[in-house]
């Protein structure tokens, strides 16, 4: 049985890992409720747990994948045509074999998704680099200037080869050892870290997330009886 490790709690954004294959840990995590974790949540829980936590400096795999397309190029996904089919493409890196794609898979996967190259992305210039926008949203400079705090001043991006046929590997988020690199050329077999969150993760992050204007604010307070203290509450807030 695969255990599952839960290293981060309810704080902010809770996680947990498992060490297995990724087909075998992805199914563990769902199992118990977690979905794979994404670039940017992985981001926002290094900052949140600190550069020292074993998060931060320890790789994992994200649900981002990167496809190669001959005469094309290569591309990080938000569409990894590996978390559809999990076991399919483990089972061909354990046979030695790349995980190929049937046209309509590159299609899909490539609706979605930012060219990369093999260039070390300044950490002072993430908010300004399509890769690390697209990778980390509304928090990549954020997270450059933690990379910046933690005396990285690029992150690698670690690319296999293009072959004749195209082929998805899954992205590993290096730890900061290694600067957090973009890592696309890792076989699925090996016994490393599958980190998830739980389902409801997204949802909860979007619903913090939102603003409400003054005007909402003191609807809400005059439905529980709390007239008057409006303008204390938003000027707190400023």
């Amino acid at each position: 049985m695969v255990g599952i490790y839960v290293d981060i709690k309810s704080r902010g954004t809770a996680s947990a890992y498992v060490v297995a294959p990724f087909d075998v840990g992805k199914e563990a995590l769902a199992k118990e409720g977690y979905r794979i974790i994404s670039l940017q949540e992985n981001a926002r829980l290094r900052m949140q747990e600190g550069k020292d936590a074993f998060v931060s400096q320890n790789g994992n795999w994200v649900r981002e994948g990167v496809v190669y397309v001959p005469n094309k190029g290569m591309f990080l996904t938000k569409n990894s045509p590996i978390m559809a089919n999990a076991k399919q493409a483990t089972d061909c890196h354990r046979k030695g074999q790349d995980f190929y794609l049937t046209a309509e898979q590159v299609e899909q996967s490539l609706a979605d998704s930012v060219e990369l190259i093999r260039e070390n992305i300044p950490t002072n210039r993430f908010a300004e680099n399509k890769i690390t926008v697209y990778a980390f949203g509304e928090d990549a400079q954020k997270y450059g200037d933690f990379l910046k705090e933690a005396q990285i001043t690029e992150m690698p991006v670690f690319l296999a080869s293009i072959g004749d046929k195209a082929f998805a590997r899954q992205m590993w988020f290096r730890g900061l050892d290694f600067g957090s690199e973009l890592y696309g050329a890792r076989g699925l077999i090996d016994g490393n870290w599958v980190r998830g969150v739980p389902d409801s993760a997204e949802g909860t992050a979007a619903k913090n997330s939102e603003v409400y204007s003054p005007a909402q604010i003191s609807a809400v307070l005059k439905t529980k009886g709390l007239t008057g203290i409006e303008r204390i509450l938003i000027d707190g807030l400023r």
